[in-house]
């Protein structure tokens, strides 16, 4: 089955089939963490959608090298550090040494707990400030950028492009524009290179005074060194498209002439009880704490049952069904399993080679979804019916071991694909209480007995208590929720 790989260009605001520059090599680049505070659920949704664009290109047949920005220096940061400092008899800069030093060892344990693969590179801002001040430099040469007093500003009235990524013209940036007390800005909507040092701050030496770089010419610098002066994509929320990522196109292309990056790639809000999801709002919700009530893959297969464009709605009744999709899945897979155990060789057989043609029209079906501008919410209906399949095969009657692990190979390497691990061994109860063994035993009996309104209730008391019952044709078996 020949792929065609259809993406949605933020840039040209339409699906286009991927030609990457030098195939079969991709450069990606994703904005990451500010790590000033606890990783949240918009982050996971990033993050988790960029995993997949990445896992599906290598699927694809691609080499992709994936860098993903730290911004540790930034006035959030340092504005954090200023609070504690007042308490905890400490310098700006040790705080901001810390901070930044917790919350991305947080934000690296949630995102493998969410089974994000690390980036290629995590290259640091502070790592790389001789190189800003390398492209701020040339930036003033060429009449795009200007020092006032300890800063410099980039002159948006030099790049006539300037809103070509957000659709959204000069004029009327103007008029929601404003001007801070002390900025010295030429034009309002002019933009910070350089952030001349305030007392105490952390800061840099520079050819116009001591500061630190602003966070836009952050991610152009890094990116342009990492990947090229031109590379593949670049990604983030939509939240990024303005003015994060049109000042990043502005100061690369007025640094060296050149496209910046060929393809955009942005991710939807997340909201919660269908109000975007805000600190101002004090709807905001943390992974850690999502995590105490979700398992981490139920919260990543929440992220991917939406398309990635698309918003997506947060509530414990949608963790609730993605949580029990989940376990469809886990179940399916214990019970495959469960199956290989009890059968062999000698089982009827049904034609392998008509199951694995019919296995394939499922699995091009799924391909065809992420094709279509990566739509993991079509792939994973996919996977579902699949699995639908799977059973009323296994349920038509006995089958041969083979067709069994054919079976589960196909649904884990769908599964996979979108980084979804199926965990039965964590569904599975390995701590049977003597209670648990007994309410077993009588539910046994009392199905036997054709008693099947004693049955249903003694399995609603093992629910309440986390276990999850199953007959199958070999016998009952025993499973933890996810």
């Amino acid at each position: 089955m020949a792929m065609v790989l259809r993406l949605f260009n933020t840039l040209s605001g339409e699906k286009e089939i991927f030609f990457p520059l030098n195939p079969p090599q991709v450069k990606m680049y994703v904005c990451g963490i500010t790590p000033y505070d606890a990783t949240h659920l918009g982050h996971g949704r990033a993050y988790v959608t960029f995993d997949v664009v990445r896992r599906y290109l290598k699927f694809s047949g691609f080499q992709v090298t994936y860098v993903q920005n730290l911004t540790d220096i930034d006035d959030k940061i340092i504005k954090k550090s200023e609070i504690n400092t007042k308490s905890e008899n400490q310098n700006i800069k040790q705080k901001c040494r810390e901070i930044v030093e917790k919350y991305t060892t947080e934000y690296f344990e949630v995102m493998d707990q969410l089974n994000v693969l690390r980036a290629d590179q995590y290259p640091k801002a502070t790592e790389m400030i001789p190189d800003m001040i390398k492209v701020i430099q040339r930036l003033i040469e060429r009449g795009c950028a200007y020092v006032a007093g300890n800063d410099v500003y980039f002159s948006v009235a030099s790049f006539a492009d300037y809103g070509k990524l957000s659709k959204r013209k000069k004029k009327d940036l103007l008029a929601g524009a404003r001007m801070g007390i002390n900025e010295s800005k030429k034009d309002p909507l002019d933009f910070a290179l350089w952030k001349g040092a305030k007392p105490g701050e952390p800061s840099w030496s520079a050819p116009w005074g001591e500061g630190r770089p602003g966070w836009h010419i952050e991610c152009s610098t890094m990116s342009n060194k990492l990947l090229g002066e031109t590379f593949d994509i670049h990604g983030g929320g939509r939240d990024l498209i303005f003015p994060h990522h049109e000042n990043e196109i502005a100061q690369a292309q007025a640094y060296n002439g050149k496209l910046f990056v060929k393809y955009w790639l942005h991710n939807g809000f997340v909201n919660i009880n269908q109000q975007k999801m805000s600190k101002s709002l004090g709807n905001f919700f943390t992974l850690k704490d999502i995590f105490r009530k979700f398992a981490p893959l139920v919260v990543r297969l929440f992220l991917l049952l939406t398309h990635y464009r698309s918003p997506i709605n947060y509530s414990d009744q949608e963790l609730a069904s993605a949580k029990e999709a989940y376990n469809r899945l886990v179940r399916f897979i214990a019970d495959l399993d469960f199956r290989l155990q009890k059968t062999n060789d000698s089982a009827p057989q049904i034609e392998l080679v008509g199951l694995q043609d019919e296995l394939l029209e499922f699995k091009n079906k799924f391909i065809t979804a992420m094709d279509d501008d990566f739509n993991t919410a079509g792939a994973l209906a996919e996977i579902f019916n699949l699995v639908h399949y799977c059973r009323k095969k296994m349920e038509a009657g006995e089958i041969e071991r083979e067709c069994l692990i054919v079976m589960k190979q196909t649904v884990e390497h769908l599964c996979g694909i979108l980084g979804l691990m199926i965990k039965t061994e964590a569904a599975v109860s390995d701590k049977i209480t003597p209670e648990v063994e007994r309410l077993i035993a009588e539910r046994e009996i009392a199905r036997k007995a054709k008693n099947f309104q004693q049955a249903d209730e003694i399995r609603q008391k093992l629910t309440l208590m986390g276990v999850i019952i199953e007959d199958t044709p070999q016998g009952t078996r025993r499973l933890k929720n996810a």
